[in-house]
């Protein structure tokens, strides 16, 4: 005797079939909501006619205003009352300043000023080379020999002589000779023997270099 077994279980194929119809019924509900294409404007059912619109006529200009229509200012006028009292006319001011013209005299006196001393100078002033000895003690009657005085040689004999820082004659040259060189010789000789000097000072007070000059007159003795 055939039944139906309602216990019996569905089997996986029939359960995968359902659900894949399921799924389809969804898919075409939404693709059924969306609008694709183009959207096509309907047609006008008769012909189109244009109607030119006019544009708005300018505004009308506005008509200048001559300067004759404008009204002219007047000047206002002031009204000045007349004073009750009679002042009469007021004098000027007097300038009553006293101008005093200066006296120029007829030469101004020149001024020339002194020139102020340098500081930088030396208040010592230098000194020359000078005798220690009479000079007059160089060369005596004894020294002229008789010789000479058979030749009756005689003269004046002027010399220089050089003087060291130390004093000491260093050098004698004639500057105007006797005419003899004896005479001449003998001068330079004695004197340079017997001459002491001071020696010369330079402008800071210190022993320098210098000279002398003297002259030797050559006779023959009485």
């Amino acid at each position: 005797m055939a039944y139906l077994d309602s216990s019996r279980r569905a089997s996986p194929a029939s359960m995968a079939a359902v659900i894949a119809i399921h799924a389809g019924l969804g898919v075409a509900l939404i693709a059924g909501l969306t609008v694709t294409g183009t959207i096509i404007k309907p047609k006008p059912s008769g012909p189109i006619i244009d109607f030119p619109i006019e544009p708005p006529p300018p505004p009308s200009p506005v008509p200048e205003q001559s300067a004759k229509a404008q009204p002219q200012q007047q000047p206002t006028k002031l009204f000045v009352p007349k004073p009750d009292l009679d002042l009469g006319t007021i004098a000027p001011p007097v300038d009553t300043t006293t101008v005093i013209t200066p006296t120029i005299p007829d030469a101004i006196p020149s001024f020339t000023p002194s020139p102020r001393p340098s500081t930088t100078a030396s208040a010592f002033k230098p000194v020359a080379a000078a005798p220690r000895n009479d000079p007059a003690g160089w060369v005596s009657n004894s020294d002229y020999r008789s010789d000479w005085a058979r030749r009756d040689w005689t003269g004046r004999a002027s010399f220089k002589l050089a003087i060291s820082a130390e004093g000491r004659v260093t050098g004698c040259t004639i500057t105007s000779s006797t005419g003899h060189d004896a005479l001449d010789t003998a001068t330079c000789a004695l004197v340079a023997k017997r001459a002491h000097f001071d020696p010369a000072r330079g402008k800071d007070g210190e022993p320098v270099g210098g000279s002398y000059a003297g002259t030797i007159v050559w006779q023959i003795p009485d």
